[in-house]
């Protein structure tokens, strides 16, 4: 197995020596080649991962999109090329008491990258999804581990991308497909001296595993792990007293969407006790028992679901809301819970993500009590104010706590569904991921497969076209502190 891995790393590590001076438009032609052979492999793919994941196949026709749909964003951001963030700071040859040297920087990419696949999006953050459009787009080879519960869909995916390898006359070795059920051979090739990243969306324990072998290599490497989170809502009383049909329709449907098995479920809601919370919370456990009970993703999943149920529904003080019991193979019946702050402060186990369709809702004394539950609780990609402009204007420090809290704060919507975007973040404070100063998600994650380089008083012939004076490329550079394309005169 080693032997065979070491091959892998060395046909990647050679494939980065063309694949990193290609240019932005080589590379959107070659991203548009994944999205097109994606497609291309028709309803097989959306068929294959509905068995392989007991997920409906109209959820598969919205992934394959939204994976097609991130490659040519990406593809189109690097044709245009701005992206390397080229500054130049030109040199002062008269500057006392010595002369100031001319200085260009850009992003430049790290190497090969290693991503593991993901099991809840088998399309949108595995093969082909955001850590290996964004490698790719940042001129790194992709070796992918293929996570074991989707293995048929997975070979299909890599097999769209090989073919759009070939087509566009790359090296080989631009992008691999790894398999195998053992932690080991992600161990070896995390660890492996020619891995130049890593990129990993999942469990806290996986990723956790996964940062501390890149640690422990003699030359450390970046991993970024997003590694879930709670995503806790406060939910305000006048937004309650006008909306709580509403709200509890939009969350109950936001826990359960794919069986709960989204990174961004609202695992907690925190609320100020009265009336009108215990309406709503009636309200939400109406409209889930309303929602059918469906297969998880796989029988690992299924089992730290019930475990998960059994640690917080059996504690004392916990109040089961709504807990309809399923009966089939791997089958998750939505539940509801409460809890008063006292009680959730004392137990750290409830604060703990359940990766399923269960939501605990934190009653509150008063609003000290309410923040004192929110700031307990660590690191989280999102959470969200469910609130009237009254209640934030009434409350402006809550607003202001958010910012300490998470990666993405949400107003008056579901944390569930995360837009690809420019000005998306899909990252947050640990353990939400390991690097809170990235995201994963949108045009933002092609930064992390990249490093700053730096020309000092470099021979104009050197240079990278992004760095020359006459600006061939175009692109939008920072020079002597001012944005412009113009070439330097």
């Amino acid at each position: 197995m080693i032997n065979e891995l070491n091959k892998v790393m060395e046909l990647a590590y050679d494939a980065f020596q063309s694949y990193r001076h290609t240019s932005g438009s080589r590379k959107k032609e070659f991203l548009f080649a994944i999205a097109d052979e994606i497609e291309a492999l028709g309803d097989v793919l959306l068929e294959t991962a509905s068995r392989e994941t007991h997920l409906p196949v109209v959820r598969f026709a919205g992934e394959r999109a939204r994976t097609c749909g991130q490659l040519r964003d990406f593809a189109h951001l690097v044709a245009e090329g701005s992206w390397v963030e080229a500054v130049i700071d030109t040199r002062i040859a008269d500057r006392k008491p010595l002369p100031k040297p001319d200085m260009r920087k850009v992003a430049v990419p790290l190497g090969p990258i290693l991503v593991f696949g993901a099991s809840n999006f088998p399309l949108a953050y595995s093969t082909a999804g955001g850590d290996t459009a964004s490698a790719l787009a940042a001129g790194c080879p992709v070796v992918v581990k293929a996570h074991p519960s989707h293995p048929e869909t997975s070979r299909l995916i890599a097999g769209a991308i090989t073919k759009a390898v070939t087509k566009c006359q790359l090296h080989a070795g631009v992008f691999q497909h790894v398999e195998g059920n053992s932690f080991e051979v992600g161990k070896i090739l995390t660890q492996h001296p020619l891995t130049a990243g890593v990129g990993f969306t999942g469990s806290l324990s996986g990723g956790r595993a996964i940062y501390d072998y890149a640690a422990h290599r003699e030359s450390p490497i970046p991993v970024f792990a997003e590694m879930g989170s709670t995503n806790p809502v406060i939910l305000f009383k006048d937004a309650l007293i006008h909306r709580a049909p509403e709200i509890a329709k939009q969350f109950a449907a936001s826990i359960t969407i794919g069986v709960g098995q989204f990174c961004t479920n609202p695992g907690i809601m925190i609320g100020i006790k009265s009336s009108v919370l215990n309406h709503f919370t009636s309200l939400l456990a109406l409209e889930l028992s309303m929602v059918p009970a469906y297969r998880m993703l796989h029988e690992g999943i299924h089992k730290n679901y019930l475990e998960g149920l059994d640690k917080v529904l059996y504690d004392k003080g916990v109040e089961t809301v709504y807990h309809a019991h399923a009966a089939g193979d791997l089958v998750a019946s939505p539940v509801l819970a409460r809890v008063k702050a006292d009680t959730f402060m004392k137990n750290p186990d409830l604060h703990h993500e359940i990766f399923g369709p269960f939501s605990l809702i934190v009653v509150c004394d008063n609003k000290q009590q309410l923040c004192e539950v929110w700031e307990s609780l660590k690191g989280q990609l999102t959470t969200t104010l469910i609130a009237t402009d009254h209640d934030l204007q009434s409350h402006p420090d809550l607003a202001e706590k958010a910012v300490n809290i998470a990666g993405r704060i949400v107003f008056n919507s579901v944390p569930t569904g995360v837009e690809v975007s420019n000005a998306t973040v899909h990252g947050g404070p640990y353990p939400a991921t390991t690097d809170q100063r990235f995201t994963s998600v949108g045009m933002e994650a092609v930064k992390r497969w990249v490093r700053p380089l730096c020309y000092q008083d470099c021979p104009g012939f050197l240079l990278p076209d992004e760095l020359k004076d006459d600006n061939p490329l175009g692109i939008l550079r920072k020079v002597n502190g001012n944005y412009t394309r113009d070439p330097l005169g």
